[in-house]
């Protein structure tokens, strides 16, 4: 399935190697969560109460909707967090 975004500009940052769910992934330098997943992916996660896809709904930090877990348990908003080169985040989504 193709990846819900498509990067238009600012294509020259440095690249970051991350995973998610397993999967590798790439992004660049300054990306968020939010942007690397979408970038890599449909959607973000699955609501928690109907399994329908969440792909962020404020993208500013306030609505809870990006919640992810990083690979050590800490949750983190995909909308505010930036990635860094070897990350591993978990949505719980298949690829």
């Amino acid at each position: 399935m193709p990846s819900q975004f498509t990067r238009l500009a600012e294509r020259d940052r440095r690249p970051v190697s991350l995973t998610i769910d397993g999967t590798p992934a790439a992004a660049l330098e300054g990306d968020t969560l939010l942007t690397a997943i979408l970038t890599n992916r449909r959607r973000v996660r699955a609501n928690e109460f109907d399994q329908g896809p969440r792909a962020g709904f404020c993208l500013m930090g306030a609505c809870q909707d990006c919640w992810v877990l990083m690979t050590g348990g800490e949750r983190v908003r995909a909308c505010t967090t930036f990635v860094a080169e070897g990350m591993a985040v978990m949505t719980g989504i298949k690829p």
